[in-house]
């Protein structure tokens, strides 16, 4: 999962990216809303922190703009403000949840994980197909009840493809949300990846759709291709 947070306090944004990337996400940053509202338009993320109080042009006006062109990335609104009124303004400008400065971290990551889940249309923290669970709040992955070790890269690959399961994806669409806008991007890695998933699961879950990418479908047993 690929995630834009837009906050112009630096150590803030500093903290919330690395928490970020320890949960198992992939994390860009923008410190002001010019940057931000155009990462926010021309990036395909998963989910966008935004910081309300911004330089050069403020958290809803941003977001109105995205919703005006069409984006309809999930967002949460973090801010300093705590007025009702400045809630319902980020609410009617289109954001999903709101959290109020200060916070404490663990608050944040758990209405992301519930963002995410509810986005792919999951209600629980744990996503099952077959033998295989994920568990979005440990990071964790069994099969049969057994724990997998998987890198952080096998993770988030397993991730977006069983948040997204009954649905083909594509190589492309995995290396635009696995991978931040710095990294050097070559779908063949996806390819290596998928495999080493393969072989570490030790069940037919990931199926190859040729010509179009892969499928995670809980409603009838997959088959490697």
């Amino acid at each position: 999962m690929r995630l834009l947070v837009v906050e112009d306090d630096k150590d803030i944004n500093r903290q919330v990216v690395a928490a970020l990337e320890e949960a198992g996400y992939v994390a860009d940053k923008a410190y002001d809303g010019e940057e931000g509202g155009y990462l926010g338009e021309s990036e395909p993320y998963d989910a966008i922190i935004l910081d309300m109080g911004l330089p050069k042009a403020d958290g809803v006006s941003v977001l109105q703009k995205w919703r005006r062109a069409g984006v309809k990335t999930p967002v949460i609104i973090l801010t300093a403000r705590d007025r009702w009124s400045d809630k319902v303004d980020g609410f009617d400008a289109g954001a999903d949840d709101y959290v109020t400065k200060p916070f404490h971290m663990e608050e944040l990551m758990a209405r992301v994980r519930a963002l995410l889940r509810r986005a792919a249309g999951h209600a629980s923290s744990q996503i099952s197909c077959g033998p295989v669970t994920l568990d979005t709040r440990s990071g964790k992955v069994f099969v049969d009840g057994n724990q997998v070790k998987l890198t952080s890269h096998e993770y988030r690959l397993l991730s977006y493809l069983m948040h997204h399961t009954g649905r083909v994806v594509s190589r492309a669409e995995l290396t635009e949300h696995l991978y931040d806008q710095d990294f050097d991007r070559d779908s063949n890695t996806i390819e290596v990846f998928v495999g080493r998933l393969r072989k570490k699961l030790a069940v037919d879950l990931i199926q190859t759709v040729r010509g179009l990418g892969y499928l995670v479908d809980p409603n009838q047993p997959a088959a490697r291709v």
